[in-house]
């Protein structure tokens, strides 16, 4: 057992909802003019880096000390690619040599999906957008990204990165948009089960939903675990995001059984530079850049998850 752990390494994978990680000037055909410096939230470009190195400074303290960067980062509401190219090139993580790979969706409002990695860690062997066909009533919604790629312990590692549609409009009503993207998604795990019975699946992102939820449901009949389930912070914090003062874990971290039995810890990252008082309810709240329209230049409405496995 000591040998095994001795020639063993550590891989960290962290989803993060980045809360609208937008640039400062207009996609064409994409509504984001409130993030624009001449709207109502002053979106400028001040703002725009301070948000970058914040988000940059928030990934970089979810690894313990002494164990560097965190290999795999599943991020979610990040506008496009020149936003990921500041991101990892001009950024507080510009040293840290980080690569990137990310989805380009029909969504509204331009919000994507990317990934993270750290090539000494993962290898991407290929990778490409999934596009989910909307049922009735469903708007666009962003596409996942599906990486295949190898860990430095030689496996072989599938993840997919996925942004579900938001509860708008209520749960009842929104809950067969969730599934769409759910059915989506499972279709391509069964695909790859279907040629490699026992292969190494992640899956993570903002579901919008919870954990007993019928989209995470389906993921679990699917013969995934969700690695997260129970995982909790500091300080209190027994969620990734708080609505009314109350606790909601909405974003996961799901992993086939041959990744469950590799987990060695999976908790919310809740450090209190993270964090400010709920002066309302109580407690901690995550420390957001906005409330509203109201600017706070913090960090995100969304904590991050962290999962530490063992290679």
């Amino acid at each position: 057992m000591i040998l095994s752990l001795l020639l063993s390494g550590f891989l960290t994978f962290v989803e993060l909802n980045c809360e609208n990680l937008f640039d400062y000037t207009h996609d064409a055909g994409k509504q984001d003019t409130e993030f624009l410096p001449e709207s109502d939230r002053h979106w400028t470009s001040r703002r725009y880096w301070h948000k970058l190195n914040m988000v940059a400074q928030e990934l970089l303290s979810c690894s313990d000390e002494g164990n560097g960067i965190p290999d795999l980062v599943a991020l979610c509401e990040v506008e496009n690619d020149s936003v990921m190219r500041d991101f990892t090139r001009r950024s507080l993580l510009r040293h840290a040599g980080y690569q990137y790979l990310m989805t380009s969706s029909p969504d509204e409002r331009g919000i994507d999906v990317a990934l993270l990695y750290a090539p000494a860690s993962f290898a991407p062997i290929r990778s490409y957008a999934i596009r989910v066909n909307p049922v009735e009533g469903m708007r666009v919604t962003r596409d996942i990204l599906y990486a295949c790629g190898e860990t430095v312990s030689g496996d072989t590692l599938h993840v997919f990165v996925v942004h579900q549609p938001s509860k708008f409009g209520g749960e009842k009503h929104s809950r067969p948009f969730r599934l769409a993207v759910a059915d989506r998604l499972c279709q391509s795990i069964d695909s790859i089960r279907a040629i490699s019975p026992d292969a190494k699946l992640m899956v993570a992102g903002d579901f919008n939903d919870g954990a007993l939820s019928p989209s995470l449901l389906q993921y679990e009949q699917h013969g995934l675990v969700n690695l997260t389930k129970h995982a909790k912070g500091a300080n209190g914090v027994r969620g990734t995001y708080r609505y009314k003062g109350e606790w909601e874990s909405i974003d996961h971290i799901l992993g086939s059984s041959s990744i469950n039995n590799k987990v060695d810890t999976a908790f919310i990252h809740a450090p209190k530079f993270l964090l400010e008082e709920d002066a309302r309810y109580g407690g901690y709240r995550p420390r957001r850049t906005y409330i509203g329209p109201r600017y706070q230049g913090g960090f995100s409405d969304h904590l991050p998850l962290v999962v530490r496995l063992i290679f």
